[in-house]
């Protein structure tokens, strides 16, 4: 009895879940801005979200300025490989696909714009060049970059770019020029050319005109049905989208240089714990950052030799060698640390020239004062600070007697010896031995004391207290400093 309940169960039931099983669903990702290692994982992830809901279709809005090379390529080879038809969808009005974004565009199965929207521009990006203008020809051999490695980068993305726009039958002469010419069109003419196959006003209307179309890929033919589908998005996550922010070169390059300067300065000077705390924080944002781009390994050395040249600069005798090799070392550093490859700039040109003269300029200011810290005299103890000072005679000097100099009554002997000094005269200190000043005598048009005509509240040998205080009618007490 219970299992023909059971199985009666089961049999009112399967006409629902084949109901749901059959109802189309399409996934809907948006990639806005730059193209990176970010959003070549979210691509993967919607892909394999579509793969798992058994998706219709996987729909991409995208919207980007460009971004790196290796990024592009990883997500074109997804879009490439998915077991269901990809569409790139340009929009919203306003939206562009511009350098890597139409390597991606041209890569999907189908390509739709939206009204008010633009394509093109995808011409190598040399990092550290000046990146000269592009060839006037489109075809093969003709290319007029300065050098063979920009010819060799230059037919690379040019052959890339017609292997993909032949392979969805679109027009693959327009495509290698918008490579090397950076020709750049708007949606009517997109359309008019065959560099994309239509044009969509919104979502809604895309899903319209894709419904019934058939897409051929890897061998097999597909049939969207789209106009009663299931609209699933799949965006971007808080946490992803701020990784993607420190993700930009620049400021995975400042983040850098802000960690090793404050957990440097901290280390120096162990009292100072604010730029510890904020070195170590763009320390640990600075690895966040790196871990999704490509760095060049090479360029992160240089950038910490550099630092330590401009370290040991203030240490060495050198007079600004090192610091000259500093700077060197730090731009060329600076121009290697992000591999972009050549769809995309690494860290801006001018940041870099702007941090280098900074940092070389405060290491420069404190080089020159350490430089003139070493050519004065050699000073140590109480020779370096009294010398110099003129003092008052408390008892005559013949040669020796005791002189009152900065607050205390010290034991002096004239330089020379057959003179005699009476009290009250005024001497000058030009050496010490030991605890014995050697002192002068100072011609009367420049008897000023400078060493304190008074005794101080604590002297440099002796501590002046209420019982030995001198008062005005009396010498101060006859003591030797110690």
């Amino acid at each position: 009895m219970l299992r023909l309940l059971a199985a009666a169960t089961l049999l009112a039931a399967w006409p629902v879940v084949n109901t749901h099983a059959a109802e189309p669903e399409v996934v809907v990702a948006t990639l806005n801005g730059t193209i990176d290692p970010i959003t070549d994982n979210y691509i993967a992830r919607a892909l394999d979200k579509a793969t798992g809901d058994h998706a219709n279709a996987l729909i991409i809005a995208l919207d980007t300025p460009g971004g790196l090379d290796t990024s592009m390529r990883s997500i074109n080879k997804h879009l490439l490989a998915a077991p269901f038809p990809v569409v790139v969808f340009v929009s919203p009005s306003g939206a562009r696909a511009a350098s890597a974004g139409l390597f991606v565009t041209e890569a999907a199965d189908v390509a739709v714009m939206a009204p008010g929207t633009n394509i093109g521009s995808a011409h190598p990006v040399f990092e550290g060049t000046s990146n000269p203008a592009p060839s006037p020809s489109a075809s093969g051999g003709s290319s007029n970059s300065p050098d063979i490695l920009m010819q060799k980068v230059e037919n690379d993305a040019a052959a890339y770019i017609r292997a993909l726009a032949t392979l969805h039958h679109h027009n693959a002469d327009w495509a290698e020029k918008a490579v090397r010419q950076s020709v750049n069109v708007p949606v009517d003419e997109a359309v008019s050319l065959n560099v994309v196959d239509f044009e969509s006003r919104d979502l809604g209307t895309l899903l319209t005109a894709l419904d019934g179309r058939e897409v051929a890929k890897n061998g097999q033919s597909y049939v969207l049905h789209t106009a009663n589908a299931a609209v699933v998005r799949y965006d971007l996550g808080d946490f992803e989208r701020i990784l993607q922010t420190l993700a930009d070169p620049n400021i995975a390059y400042l983040l850098l240089l802000l960690a090793i300067i404050g957990i440097g300065f901290w280390v120096t000077h162990p009292g100072f714990f604010l730029p510890g705390v904020a070195g170590a924080i763009a320390g640990i944002l600075a690895a966040v950052a790196l871990f999704d781009l490509p760095v060049n390994l090479a360029g992160l050395v240089l950038i910490l030799v550099a630092l330590l040249l401009f370290i040991f600069d203030l240490k060495a005798v050198t007079h600004g060698v090192l610091t000259t090799g500093g700077v060197v070392a730090m731009v060329v550093g600076g121009m290697m640390l992000i591999d972009t490859g050549f769809i995309a700039e690494g860290i801006n040109l001018a940041l870099l020239l702007v941090t280098v003269l900074l940092i070389a300029g405060t290491f420069a200011f404190v080089l020159r004062k350490v430089v003139d810290a070493r050519r004065r005299p050699y000073a140590a103890g109480e020779d370096s600070v009294l010398v110099g000072r003129t003092a008052s005679v408390r008892e005559a000097l013949a040669p020796s007697g005791m002189v009152f100099v900065d607050g205390a009554l010290w034991q002096a002997t004239l330089t020379s010896t057959g003179d005699t000094v009476p009290a009250g005269s005024i001497v000058r200190v030009v050496g010490m031995d030991g605890l014995r000043l050697r002192v002068e005598p100072v011609p009367s048009t420049q008897a000023t004391p400078t060493g304190g005509g008074g005794p101080s509240e604590r002297s440099r040998g002796i501590e002046i207290t209420p019982a030995n205080r001198p008062s005005s009618a009396e010498e101060p007490p006859q003591a030797v400093a110690n």
